[in-house]
């Protein structure tokens, strides 16, 4: 018998398969409006298990306001997102039990220590190996000196590590991040695009916002551009390679003609 991915596909149970070939995200016309102004405007958008997807646009394009509904921690004005297979609206809560979430603005409770806020999550999450999945992240994050300082203590850099510690620390098959080395040094921001990158490759799928078009072009292997709550363009950086074009360079030739 030859070799080849649909033979071995044809092994797989029924439901497997299915679910193998559903996006993992999956919206539909999603619109949210605020009065008179349109943050997401009427975007069909699906994303693949196992990508690394970056969601790109300038500063005020729609990037935080699209996670926050496919989080389900604002509702939309129209259409719909499903998220592993689920309808958001309906499903909100078991969402975000689910996936991954790294705010734009990292927020620990300021009342609690770094370890006291990784025992809530564990707690909210039923880790019972909590304690062992922290040690390792302080490690990984070289912050274990800061388990038990307040939040409200910690500088900025701290806190995006103890973000980014929370969304990962259950290994959710999804996790949508927002603007991910934004407070870190190049070491640590070296370090973490490492982890995402292998992150993926273990089999799960990254939903990340972004404006910093390098980091995008190094790891994503999808993209989709946002410039005021429209969708301009999805694609891969290697159909953009293939093409003699950058990513940067297609992001400004497309952005700027529709900057006005």
């Amino acid at each position: 018998m030859a070799n080849n991915t649909e033979d071995h596909l044809i092994l797989l149970p029924h439901h497997i398969r299915i679910i193998l070939m559903t996006p993992i995200i999956q919206t539909t016309n999603l619109k949210k409006t605020y009065g008179d102004v349109t943050a997401v405007d009427s975007i069909t958008l699906s994303v693949r298990r196992g990508a690394l997807y970056g969601l790109l646009g300038p500063n005020g394009s729609g990037k935080t306001t699209m996670i926050k509904m496919l989080t389900g921690q604002i509702r939309p004005t129209s259409g719909s997102a499903q998220v592993l297979g689920r309808e958001v609206s309906t499903d909100p809560i078991w969402v975000r039990q689910q996936v991954g979430i790294i705010p734009e603005q990292e927020t620990p409770p300021s009342f609690l220590t770094a370890m006291e806020y990784l025992d809530l999550v564990g707690s909210l999450r039923n880790l019972p190996d909590l304690r062992q999945r922290a040690e390792w992240w302080f490690d990984f994050l070289d912050f274990a000196d800061k388990k038990n300082v307040l939040c409200k203590d910690l500088s900025r850099g701290t806190r995006q590590k103890l973000m980014l510690t929370q969304a990962f620390i259950h290994q959710p098959d999804l996790a949508l991040i927002d603007e991910p080395l934004m407070n870190f040094d190049p070491i640590m921001q070296r370090k973490i695009k490492d982890f995402l990158v292998d992150y993926v490759k273990s089999g799960r799928t990254l939903f990340l916002s972004t404006h910093i078009l390098a980091i995008a072009e190094e790891i994503c292997s999808d993209f989709a551009i946002l410039h005021k709550g429209n969708l301009l363009q999805t694609g891969t950086p290697k159909d953009l390679y293939d093409k003699g074009m950058s990513l940067d360079e297609f992001f400004l030739h497309l952005v700027g003609r529709n900057y006005a």
